[in-house]
Formats: structure tokens, C-alpha cells, sequence
């Protein structure tokens, strides 16, 4: 490895896909909401760990072995990869790594696994990507309750392994509900790509209409966590907002539906782009209030 490798190409900026990461920012939003002594530079480092450093260096390792040619996730024209890409997202994940430590050994180690993990569901060697039921509960439980627990406890200043009860699992399980739900339809417009690379992702396996049903069954399954979780705590005024937030999203999601039920042709990235940033956008709105004035 030469020293210039270290260094960025546009096309490795391109890729690291940082905006993507605002996709991912309710789940610390909803952990900041619920955790409690917060002191406000450990929030500020453990976002930027994930967010700016953790996220992007999986985005950046997963698209260096894709080669996607086709549109992915905020890049309708891909640009071609190039080994600056691999050796950033490396250095990266080692920096949020290091960085870690300032929190805590333990979430220096869960950041690590993360990372672990990101490769294995990318790499050649294991390529996780390629087997539907396996790719998906990894990213279903790592981008979901795994953040969430990780980011409460560390915001909390307290262990992983302190915090079982009830309340806490269930407020993970409903961010894994919300990231599952997304899930098939980020795939929905792949198909094609996934089949001639031999990647059979969850999409592929349940098809059009079955990725549009297995989304709606999840996110109806989080709905009902959060009916549970904030009914449980007399908070029902959360849960009430959480459904005046959701109501964009579930019409959009119908309306998309009834046009892929029409022609697979609207199953498009342009339409999956508008699903994904409405549904982040309402997710913030929903999260971001919580964690203002909890």
C-alpha cells in the first residue's frame, strides 16, 4: 500500500455515501430521547463515530466489492471504484475504532464489531449479501437494536450488559421493525444487478408484491411495539404523534404499490429514493421532537 492510496479519490467520496448516514439518525435520535445523564461531548463523539466515521466506512467497504454499475442507494450513476476507496473506508473504521475508547472500551468494541460485520455481509469470502434470510436479520439487528442498545447505554455512561428489562428490548426491537421495513424496498429496483452478480437478496426472494407485503407486515409489527412501549410508560401522546408522523409514509407506500401492482417497471430507483427520504424525513421529525423535549 502507497501512502497516496490513503487519500480519497472524488469517486471515493462519491461512494462513502455520508448522506446515507442521515438515513440511519433516528435510531440515535429515538436512544438520545430515552437515555438518561447525558453528558453532551460524549453525544456529540458518539454520533459523530457512527455517522461520520462507522457508517460511512461500511458504505465505502461495501461498495468497494459490490462495483455496482447500476444506481445504488443516492448514486443514480455509480462512479467506478478505485483502491483509495477500500484503504479510507479501512482507516476509517480504524479511527472510529480508537476513537471509541474516549466512551468507553466496550463501545470501542461494539463499533468494532459493526465493522465486523459490515464485512462479512460484503466480502467475497462470506458475502452475506447473498443469502436473503441471513443478510436481512443482519441488518435488521445491526442497524437496528444493536445501534440502539449500543448508543443508549453509551450515552447513559453504563454497560450493555445492565440494561434487559422490558422497555429497553422492546425500544430495540421497534428500530429493527423500522430499519427491516426499509429493507427489501432498498432492493426493490436491484433485481436484475443482484441476479447476474448471484447475490439472492431478500427482495429477490419474495418478489415484487412479497417485499411490498413483508415491509408493510414490519412496519405494522413496529407500530405495535410503540402502541406497547409508550403505553406501557402513560406516554401515549408519543405514540399518537408516532402515527400522525407514519400517515405520509403509509400513503406513499400504498400509492407505490398500486403502481408496481400496474408494472414492475414504477419498482424503480427514482421511486425507492422518494420512499426512503420521506420516510427518513418523517422519522426525524418524529425522533428529533422526542429528543428535544423528551
Amino acid at each position: 500500500m502507497k501512502f497516496k492510496q490513503l487519500i480519497p479519490t472524488s469517486s471515493a467520496w462519491a461512494h462513502l455515501r455520508f448522506v446515507f448516514s442521515v438515513f440511519l439518525l433516528p435510531v440515535y435520535l429515538f436512544a438520545f430521547s430515552q437515555a438518561t445523564g447525558i453528558r453532551p461531548a460524549h453525544a456529540l463523539l458518539i454520533f459523530f463515530i457512527w455517522h461520520l466515521l462507522a457508517y460511512p466506512a461500511s458504505n465505502g467497504y461495501n461498495s468497494y466489492f459490490d462495483r455496482d454499475e447500476d444506481s445504488i442507494a443516492l448514486l443514480a450513476k455509480p462512479p467506478e471504484v478505485d483502491i483509495s476507496l477500500y484503504y479510507f473506508s479501512i482507516l476509517l473504521e480504524a479511527v472510529a475504532f480508537l476513537l471509541g475508547f474516549f466512551i468507553s472500551w466496550e463501545f470501542a468494541f461494539e463499533v468494532l464489531l459493526y465493522g465486523i460485520m459490515s464485512k462479512l455481509y460484503s466480502h467475497p469470502a462470506t458475502r452475506l449479501k447473498k443469502y436473503p434470510v441471513i443478510s436481512f436479520l443482519v441488518v435488521f439487528f445491526f442497524q437496528g437494536a444493536f445501534i440502539y442498545f449500543t448508543t443508549y447505554t453509551a450515552l447513559s455512561g453504563s454497560s450493555l450488559f445492565d440494561h434487559w428489562d422490558t422497555g429497553f428490548v422492546v425500544a430495540g426491537a421497534i428500530c429493527s421493525c423500522l430499519i427491516g421495513a426499509s429493507y427489501p424496498l432498498t432492493q426493490v429496483y436491484q433485481h436484475a444487478e443482484d441476479s447476474r452478480r448471484g447475490d439472492i437478496t431478500l427482495s429477490l426472494l419474495l418478489g415484487y408484491k412479497g417485499s411490498f407485503i413483508f415491509s408493510g407486515i414490519l412496519f405494522a409489527l413496529g407500530i405495535a411495539l410503540s402502541y406497547y412501549y409508550w403505553h406501557s410508560m402513560g406516554m401515549m401522546l408519543n405514540f399518537y404523534f408516532f402515527l400522525l408522523c407514519a400517515l405520509p409514509i403509509f400513503l406513499f407506500f400504498n400509492y407505490w404499490f398500486y403502481k408496481v401492482g400496474q408494472s414492475t417497471a414504477n419498482a424503480n430507483y427514482k421511486n425507492a429514493m422518494r420512499m426512503n427520504f420521506l420516510s427518513s424525513a418523517c422519522m426525524l421529525v418524529y425522533f428529533g421532537v422526542l429528543a428535544v423535549f423528551g
